[in-house]
């Protein structure tokens, strides 16, 4: 199937974890090292997005993302298709800013 705006995907991960106590704090930074490991960047301070090829792909990526859930705090994964990212609007203050360039995706015969 061809890729198109709608079948290519965009995971976020929201997420608030406590950092009151030093285990807490490992946890923390042992959760956000594992996504950006797995392609995720930062999209705001709790906030990490990933471009997916697919629906498919997109499933990986979750289930990778529930394997490695800290014990504790909170954590939301929304799944947007690339017509839903390309519609969102992006202010700094007052002043719109342009979005992140999608990344290039190669079609393999």
């Amino acid at each position: 199937m061809r890729l198109n705006e709608y079948r290519v995907m965009w995971v976020m991960v929201l997420f608030d974890l406590p950092t009151e106590t030093k285990q807490d704090r490992k946890n923390y930074t042992e959760f956000r090292k594992k996504m950006m490991k797995d392609g995720f960047t930062m999209f705001q301070f709790s906030a990490y997005m990933r471009h997916c090829p697919s629906h498919e792909n997109a499933e990986v990526h979750i289930k990778r993302l529930k394997k490695n859930l800290p014990p504790r705090g909170h954590v939301g994964i929304l799944r947007i298709t690339d017509k839903q990212f390309g519609m969102m609007q992006i202010f700094y203050g007052k002043e719109e800013k342009e979005k992140p360039p999608i990344p290039q995706q190669l079609e393999l015969f």
